[in-house]
């Protein structure tokens, strides 16, 4: 299964013709395509689906769905499926 789960940027940069930001996930970071969400920059939250950034949400939101991701067990499977994916 795939969830969205909710990271934060730290980075970005365009390559290609398309905006990628680095995005920390607890203490994971992965590369994200941002281009969904142009208004988000260094410092947002955002959500993450199969590598893409769909939607931009406030801290508190980030940390409520990343504490119920990781309080239902999905999260560490679903960071570890990423990176064995990628």
């Amino acid at each position: 299964m795939c969830l969205a789960i909710p990271g934060k940027i730290v980075s970005n940069e365009v390559h290609n013709g398309i905006r990628i930001g680095r995005v920390q996930f607890g203490g994971i970071t992965r590369e994200t395509c941002l281009d969904f969400v142009p208004e988000a920059s260094v410092g947002d939250y955002v959500i993450v689906h199969v590598g893409f950034a769909i939607s931009r949400v406030d801290r508190e939101e980030a940390e409520r769905s990343y504490e119920a991701l990781e309080s239902m067990g999905l999260l560490k499977d679903e960071l570890e499926s990423d990176l064995e994916n990628s």
